[in-house]
């Protein structure tokens, strides 16, 4: 069986390809990372953001039991009834 060699171009097409291949990973790697690192993020947010609508919902509940129902201007302060 005859030894065949590879041309020069033909090595360093082959590793410039590895390189890539390797390169493409990484990224890869890192993304995936980011990705984890911003769903873990979303989880949090959605966790406040239920812990924020529960006091909203404490806080009306608190103030309708004080001042019955109705609506209150921010601007003013001022509470007005429901006819």
């Amino acid at each position: 069986m005859e030894k065949k060699v590879l041309t020069e171009d033909e090595i360093n097409n082959i590793k410039s390809l590895k390189e890539q291949f390797k390169k493409l990973t990484e990224v890869i790697g890192e993304t995936e990372v980011q990705i984890m690192n911003l769903e873990f993020r979303k989880e949090q947010l959605k966790v406040n953001f239920q812990q924020i609508q529960q006091e909203e919902a404490t806080l009306a509940k608190g103030l309708e039991d004080k001042y019955g129902e109705g609506t209150i201007s921010l601007e003013s302060g001022e509470f007005l009834p429901n006819k």
